[in-house]
């Protein structure tokens, strides 16, 4: 007899007085049956897997369109990505989903204010995918504010100094609330370096978490006309032996999608990539894997190589911020005087307009002025690269020739211009 494994399935009729949620066993000839009758809310289809790695190039679809992965997803912490319009996000970054994060968003503008919105999407004027964070990477990143015991995180907000609980329950309701596509288990996000027997009692927390994260979901119907993906998420640190117990504990959940979490926090990237190959290789092929917080570009193309899917990372926007360009040759910092007289456009390879309209002499002008528009620019061309990086990743994993390919670009990006 084969091994069956347990699958969430939710109702295909999101309705807003109820929302069916059942767990059955099934086996192969089950769950492809359940597949073609469209039961799952996420479509996945693996498309390519690269021959010489384990790059794939799949499409996931759900209520508000296909994402085409590898992707990348821009951050709009508080509904927006910081310094470019929807217009400009749309039309010249083009991503096919953005990521909005439930701490920020909960503490403002206020879950109250974005049910009354009919949801972030129409808050912030985005008919495209949104993938919602829990908020256990921000309370992470609150050390010396919060408190975590077996019920939650009571955490002093950074806005005004109140105090707030998050539990894997109402975590569930701001997220529905908040109404991304796919939302994310409140999970324990653990610091590098970590002790070993705190990685193992923090891994166990989350896992707890995740089971009263799904329970809850049982009983708290969709907020509104289109449905809700839910990735729960791993951890262990960079404990080979916390990781594997993670992942397969994850991979039995049967969830429509995967994270990986606790990486990119400070441990050396070598160590990101043996902990995410240990994961990958638990994970279902056959659903999308998603790396939280990752990363440089570099990082981005390694992680493809070892089977990631979807990516997020303040990077781009951050780091654009303070006059550092990505690109295909490397990186700029554009404040350096050896930009000042340079008047050969921001990147000729470059996809979007600020790449032909600006040159580099302007826009080291625009930061040695402390103008805001420098900042803009820097952005919208960072952004930009990010997404042509994964789009190339996915031409060159259906061309077959991605090992190669990778192997230029890692060399190539490696270098300061």
């Amino acid at each position: 007899m084969k091994a069956r494994r347990s699958y969430y399935i939710l109702s295909t009729l999101p309705i807003k007085s109820s929302t069916l949620f059942f767990s059955w066993e099934l086996n192969d000839k089950e769950l492809t049956i359940f597949a073609a009758l469209n039961l799952f809310f996420l479509k996945f289809t693996l498309q390519h897997s690269d021959s010489r790695t384990k790059a794939r190039a799949a499409e996931l679809v759900t209520d508000h369109g296909k994402i085409q992965t590898p992707i990348f997803m821009p951050v709009g912490t508080v509904a927006s990505v910081k310094g470019v319009h929807q217009k400009e996000l749309k039309e010249e970054v083009n991503p096919d989903i953005i990521l909005g994060n439930t701490y920020h968003l909960y503490l403002r503008p206020k879950t109250e204010i974005l049910k009354k919105a009919g949801g972030l999407h129409k808050f912030m004027g985005w008919d495209r995918n949104i993938l919602t964070d829990s908020g256990g990477f921000q309370v992470y990143s609150l050390s010396g504010s919060r408190k975590i015991k077996e019920e939650g995180v009571k955490f002093k907000s950074h806005i005004d100094g109140s105090y707030h609980v998050f539990t894997p329950e109402n975590v569930m309701e701001i997220q529905r609330v908040i109404g991304a596509d796919i939302i994310m288990a409140f999970d324990e996000c653990t610091p590098y370096p970590c002790d070993y027997n705190y990685a193992k009692r923090s891994m166990h927390r989350t896992h707890r978490w995740l089971d009263r994260c799904v329970s809850h979901l049982e009983k708290t119907p969709f907020a509104y006309d289109y449905a809700q993906t839910f990735f729960p998420i791993v951890q262990g640190s960079t404990y080979k032996d916390l990781r594997i117990q993670s992942a397969e504990y994850i991979a039995g959940v049967g969830a429509e999608g995967n994270a990986i979490g606790g990486l990119s926090v400070g441990e050396p990237a070598e160590e990101m990539y043996a902990m995410t190959e240990v994961v990958c290789d638990i994970l279902p092929e056959d659903k999308p894997r998603y790396l939280m917080g990752v990363g440089t570009p570099i990082n981005i193309l390694e992680n493809i190589a070892l089977g990631v899917d979807m990516f997020d990372c303040v990077m781009p926007t951050r780091n654009a911020r303070n006059g550092m360009l990505f690109t295909a040759h490397g990186t700029i910092n554009i404040k350096n005087k050896k930009w000042e007289d340079d008047f050969s456009p921001l990147d000729e390879m470059g996809t979007t307009f600020v790449d032909r309209e600006y040159s580099k002499a302007y826009l080291r002008h625009l930061f040695a002025a402390n103008e805001y528009l420098g900042k803009q620019i820097a952005t919208i061309h960072n952004l930009g690269f990010y997404m042509w990086l994964v789009r190339e990743a996915r031409k060159h994993i259906l061309a077959g020739d991605f090992y190669e390919w990778k192997t230029m670009m890692v060399k190539q990006m490696d270098k300061r211009l």
